[in-house]
């Protein structure tokens, strides 16, 4: 699973918004069953929740970002344990920028 983009406006931010909306991302995405979760984004906000480069894993961003950017989380353990090559996103991701 991969968290799409979020973003919180610049006058809400710092409030716990975006802490809260992975929080229950996360808790929505292991109750559905998936076993790990990646995302591209800030190094000073996901490693909190427990993200790290996905480049650990041997696991590669399907986009031209520095590695320590695209992260990925085990909500199972040891559920990336053999995995590795590039993410693929659906074609809707293409066009994000």
């Amino acid at each position: 699973m991969a968290l799409a983009p979020m973003a919180v406006k610049p006058q809400y931010q710092r409030q716990g918004i975006g802490s809260r909306l992975v929080t229950e991302g996360l808790k929505v995405c292991k109750d559905l069953g998936y076993k790990h979760v990646f995302v591209l984004g800030h190094l000073d906000f996901y490693p909190r929740f427990g993200f790290i480069p996905a480049k650990t894993f041997g696991i590669e961003s399907p986009f031209p970002v520095p590695d320590e950017v695209f992260m990925a989380l085990e909500l199972e353990h040891r559920s990336l344990d053999g995995l590795t090559g590039k993410i693929k996103y659906p074609k809707a991701f293409d066009t994000v920028s």
